[in-house]
């Protein structure tokens, strides 16, 4: 019988992406020249898995790669070398190396030969004595990936084709072209083969694509940090121009065969090629570890529902009207069965957090080194759990945010002494749950956000009047404005401005929010509120016209009943209801879902007071009807997005409803019109009429 290698080869990748991690995690807590003989030994078991398992599979680089590193961990393991920051630096690369050549397999793409040589070199000339950091060219060497023969770069070939989804997702093309002019000189060759005529061109549809000649000498990471936000959304393709002339001829070729077709994929030269598909980033795992616990719970509640099958299946056939009783008994026996069979499926699917959380030491270590500062990573709540695909998409927004807490927060350690701080800094990363979420703080004990810097940024690009006040919350909240930067110079880690917007766009698309709090001098924290799971969700269901909408309970904050005494409008015709001390816009869901039945007299419906982002509303409905544990169905596979409308879902009768999205339903003009002007009017110290901008 022939075997299936394929599913161990799946099995094997998985684990080395494991031992990966064991390794960097281990590297990271080396002390340099002290020696630690079991962690040590720990990162050589973990390559010796990987090198042993690529050599089953004919994985040759692995193999030939690994075994060098081998030997020079068992040179440190056997007190024959020193552990110094040198040689740590060079394993993490190796490690970062060997990460590629792995995504690259499990792509079914070729290895970046170029890449492996580069790093291979520098582990044989460390073991043969040689420093790796007096052997290469230089410190620019190390952004160059490495290469094996590095030249000098005069600039880069880029090839950037946008998917047609692209701005769906609140990426602008244009505003990543205009951050690569900032980096030198920038020659654009527009192709436009696959724009569709007239009737049949889609607005929010990309359909462009861009040769770019980037001139001037601008390091790698420079580049592609301007993609990392849309590097699962489109084709891109880098290649360097070097002083020789046989890269740019190289370069030249690549960008005519790119033209020929604009949706092609990119050509597969080694390295050249960041993203071959849309089907996402190829590190997310369609395959996931579950404990054997909770198995056992699936198994046993499987057969509690066969039990229950059975005994209703009996009084079925032989069914008498003295047995109601009892079928009424099995039909809620069924309904705890079925409650907790789905509870049981859920958890398997639950992730600790800690999977998100392992990458942030390493980014942690190399950014602070990078910037010159001293900072220590503090960790809690990492065996928090949650939702496998939730834990998959919020890994880089969290890292953007960790980022941004050690190059604006953190002070250089000179500063910190001076002000009466330890010279490390300490950022936090804490996971727990409240209510039917999860939530994620960044924190850190760094100078805090500037208020003023962040009004005089904001009145200079007009996003607000010149002396204008705003709270603490509407201040900070311009930091996720798109382009909103205060850094004074544009650097490799930040100062482009772009980031944060997408930060919240993410955090929003899962379900979540983003709040900042801050205290100069002390530092400043970041909370991430995220559903625990993408599938279920608790609902309140409400009437609408002849309609039954389904609102999430965690938006609700409570519901009453219209006195038309406290209603009132203001500018931009907008409604307000004054509830105790505070303002709250009225949003009429009839008009805003466009539905003409029902009632749209405002004195006979129920105001739902809702809360997303830090701001309230109320939704006038005609009824509601009660609540229900729901499962999310998606629509967009056979629908547009629809401004306030998240999913959808099957309720008992077999009808199926609308689920709303209460952020999305604040987003329109009016509606933030009337809740910027609230905000500045209530809840912020001032309360009654006299401090209302109510006009009519």
């Amino acid at each position: 019988m022939a075997i299936d290698m394929e599913q161990f080869r799946q099995v094997y990748l998985e684990e080395s992406f494991e031992g990966l991690e064991i390794m960097e995690s281990g590297l990271l807590e080396l002390d340099p020249g002290k020696a630690d003989s079991e962690e040590i030994n720990t990162i050589f078991r973990a390559a010796h898995s990987i090198k042993g398992g690529s050599a089953t599979f004919g994985f040759k680089e692995v193999t030939g790669f690994t075994h060098i590193m081998e030997t020079l961990l068992d040179q440190m393991r056997s007190d024959e070398r020193e552990v110094t920051p040198a040689i740590v630096d060079l394993l993490l690369r190796s490690v970062d190396c060997l990460h590629e050549m792995f995504v690259d397999l499990k792509a079914g793409d070729a290895i970046n030969q170029s890449r492996v040589d580069g790093v291979q070199e520098e582990l044989e000339r460390m073991l043969g004595g040689e420093s790796a950091t007096t052997a290469s060219a230089g410190p620019d060497s190390e952004a160059a990936d490495g290469a094996a023969a590095v030249a000098v770069t005069e600039g880069w070939e880029i090839v950037f084709v946008p998917f047609a989804g692209m701005l769906k997702t609140g990426n602008e093309p244009l505003r990543i072209l205009r951050a690569l002019r900032e980096l030198g000189e920038l020659e654009v060759v527009v192709e436009r083969d696959q724009v569709p005529t007239l009737e049949h061109l889609q607005p929010e549809e990309c359909a462009l694509g861009w040769k770019l000649r980037l001139k001037g000498a601008v390091a790698r990471d420079e580049v592609t940090e301007i993609f990392e936000w849309v590097e699962d959304d489109c084709e891109l393709s880098l290649t360097e121009i070097s002083a020789g002339h046989v890269a740019q001829e190289q370069s030249q070729q690549q960008v005519a065969d790119a033209s020929q077709s604009v949706v092609a994929a990119a050509p597969k030269e080694a390295g050249a090629t960041r993203k071959k598909a849309s089907g996402g980033n190829k590190q997310q795992s369609s395959s996931i570890r579950v404990a054997i616990e909770k198995v056992d719970a699936l198994v046993d509640m499987i057969g509690e529902l066969v039990i229950t099958q059975s005994m209703l299946s009996q009084i079925g056939d032989n069914f008498t009207v003295d047995m109601i009783e009892r079928m009424r008994e099995g039909l809620a026996q069924l309904e705890r069965n079925t409650r907790e069979l789905q509870e049981s499926v859920m958890q398997i699917r639950m992730l600790p957090i800690s999977f998100a959380f392992n990458r942030f030491p390493r980014v942690v270590h190399d950014l602070s080194a990078t910037l010159g500062k001293k900072v220590e990573l503090v960790v809690s709540g990492e065996g928090t759990e949650l939702d496998k695909t939730v834990l998959e998409q919020i890994g880089d927004p969290l890292v953007h945010l960790v980022r941004n807490s050690i190059d604006h927060g953190i002070e250089l350690p000179d500063v910190r002494v001076a002000n009466g701080k330890p010279e490390v800094g300490t950022v936090n990363l804490n996971a727990y749950h409240q209510g039917g979420n999860i939530v994620i703080e960044v924190s850190d004990d760094g100078a805090g956000l500037n208020k003023q810097a962040i009004l005089n940024k904001a009145t200079q690009q007009g996003l607000i009047e010149e002396g204008e006040h705003l709270s603490d919350a509407d201040a900070f909240d311009l930091l996720f404005r798109p382009g909103f930067s205060t850094a004074k110079e544009v650097t490799d880690v930040s100062g482009r401005g772009v980031g944060m917007d997408v930060v919240r766009r993410n955090v929003r698309t899962l379900g979540g929010n983003v709040e900042v709090t801050s205290n100069p001098g002390v530092g400043s924290t970041f909370i991430v509120r995220l559903p625990l799971t993408l599938a279920i969700l608790d609902g309140q269901l409400l009437r609408i016209g002849n309609e039954i909408f389904i609102i999430p309970l965690v938006s609700i904050i409570e519901s009453i009943q219209v006195n038309m005494e406290f209603v009132n409008s203001i500018a931009h015709q907008a409604e307000v209801y004054q509830l105790r001390e505070e303002y709250l816009p009225i949003i009429r869901l009839h008009d805003r879902l466009q539905l003409d039945e029902g009632n749209k007299d405002l004195e006979n419906g129920l105001l739902v007071v809702v809360e997303a982002d830090g701001k309230r509303a109320a939704l006038m409905v005609d009824d509601l009807l009660g609540q229900q544990q729901v499962v999310i169905k998606s629509l967009e596979t056979n629908f547009h997005k629809m401004m306030g409308i998240s999913g959808a879902t099957i309720l008992g009768d077999g009808t199926v409803s609308l689920i709303l999205d209460v952020a999305g339903l604040m987003n329109d003009s009016v509606v933030n019109a009337a809740v910027q002007t609230m905000g500045s009017a209530s809840g912020k110290g001032n309360s009654g009429q006299q401090n209302s901008p109510v006009i009519h």
